[in-house]
């Protein structure tokens, strides 16, 4: 089990805006991507959220901008879950570019597991808190993925 999960890709022309860098709703989609990616990763697909009537909805999120990624840029997107209660979690993510320690953005998502049916909140599953490793801060989430900060 991985406790930062590490999406690598290339900025598409597509999330380009009108003002030449990335639109700030890719960064957003990006990170959905990702937290979707890492639970998957830890076996927590879909299918298996609904199995255990239990599915991820977002409360809020935080984006904070320090550079602009452009066309082409390589990225690097870290997420790792900081702090699961009750029926909450608290997700965090940083983006630099790819093999680089500056960091361009960082982010925080407050998911609450409800269940799908009811829409209620619902404790979040044994086996979701046993599938990962909590990271309690950046410094330790830049620690373990190689990284420092710039």
């Amino acid at each position: 089990m991985r406790s930062v999960y590490t999406h690598t890709f290339s900025v598409p022309d597509s999330s380009i805006d009108q003002y030449g860098h990335v639109s700030n709703i890719e960064y957003l989609r990006w990170m959905q991507d990702a937290a979707t990616e890492h639970t998957a990763s830890a076996g927590w697909t879909l299918e298996r959220y609904r199995q255990n009537r239990a599915i991820w909805v977002v409360r809020k999120h935080t984006i904070e901008y320090f550079v602009p990624a452009y066309a082409g840029d390589k990225l690097d997107l870290h997420t790792w879950i900081e702090g699961l209660r009750d029926c909450q979690s608290v997700r965090r993510y940083i983006l630099t570019k790819a093999g680089a320690n500056r960091i361009l953005a960082k982010a925080e998502t407050f998911w609450v597991c409800v269940d799908p049916e009811s829409g209620r909140p619902k404790r979040v599953p044994e086996e979701f808190l046993l599938a990962f490793d909590l990271v309690p801060s950046e410094a330790e989430a830049l620690r373990i993925v190689g990284k420092s900060r710039d």
